[in-house]
């Protein structure tokens, strides 16, 4: 099994910039795929970004590409997700997650099957 536990939210002006971070406990996930999600008030889930196993291919959301990074540090057992250039439309409950299979990779973030209970984004205007 493995644990995730977000950090990093926070209230944060309209173009300002937070970093979020994911660690994984339980077992290594250096050999796995992790994403972001994201929950706001009232609406549902929605992927954010994904990085393979070796941090050599990502994913974004177009809502989010050019101002999100992620990446990752698998001797940290962490992955990161920048955030830059915040609106008030990116407020929500961000999820980190990761996939159960080994050096597979799914963009769009299909087969997560580990998640954590969210870190709070809260972006003012």
């Amino acid at each position: 099994q493995v644990q995730l536990v977000e950090s990093g939210g926070g209230l944060v002006q309209a173009g300002g910039s937070l970093r979020l971070s994911c660690a994984a406990s339980g077992r290594t996930v250096s050999r796995n795929a992790m994403g972001w999600f994201r929950q706001a008030p009232g609406k549902e889930r929605e992927f954010v970004a994904t990085i393979n196993w070796s941090g050599g291919s990502t994913s974004y959301a177009d809502s989010v590409k050019g101002r999100f990074t992620i990446s990752r540090d698998n001797a940290k057992n962490t992955v990161y997700l920048q955030m830059n250039s915040l609106k008030p439309e990116d407020t929500a409950v961000y999820y980190c997650a990761a996939d159960s299979r080994s050096y597979t990779y799914s963009p769009g973030g299909d087969d997560m099957d580990y998640w954590g209970k969210g870190t709070r984004v809260t972006v003012s205007s």
